[in-house]
């Protein structure tokens, strides 16, 4: 059985700061995935593109980190990440500020051939400066009970 604390589930953990997406974040992850698009490393092609300016790759959505206090309630810890699902809103501009609200959405047991596992769902909302939902994801993670 799945030891958790009913409570969690839909409770919003909220960032109390922002993260401010500079160009050089954008750069370095990009370089991480071999990522050589325009769009996200040439400041000047990216100036005259419909965008005006230099974006991020869509999965830089993905590297924005879950709030530990999430963690911090989970009896089960987490212990593999199992799937992500993204849907993206808008671009991630560089200069964006990006504020993170996550919940756990769900948590549930699975028997697979290595026995019982647990799966915990984090739902985040990313949002940017101006309020707008950039990005929403549901990341999964398992461990064993």
């Amino acid at each position: 059985m799945v030891d958790y604390d009913s409570d969690l589930i839909g409770r919003v953990f909220a960032a109390k700061n922002p993260v401010l997406v500079t160009a050089e974040m954008i750069a370095n992850f990009c370089y991480a995935i071999g990522d050589t698009n325009p769009l996200h490393t040439d400041v000047e092609a990216a100036r005259s593109s419909p965008y005006g300016g230099l974006v991020a790759p869509p999965s830089f959505a993905g590297s924005f980190r879950y709030l530990e206090d999430i963690f911090d309630h989970l009896r089960a810890s987490p212990r593999l990440a199992a799937g992500m699902d993204v849907d993206f809103v808008a671009p991630i501009r560089a200069g964006d500020s990006i504020w993170v609200a996550s919940q756990v959405s769900q948590i549930y047991e699975k028997t697979g051939r290595s026995g019982p596992m647990v799966f915990i769902v984090i739902s985040s909302t990313l949002t940017n400066q101006n309020g707008e939902a950039v990005a929403r994801i549901d990341h999964r993670f398992m461990s064993r009970p």
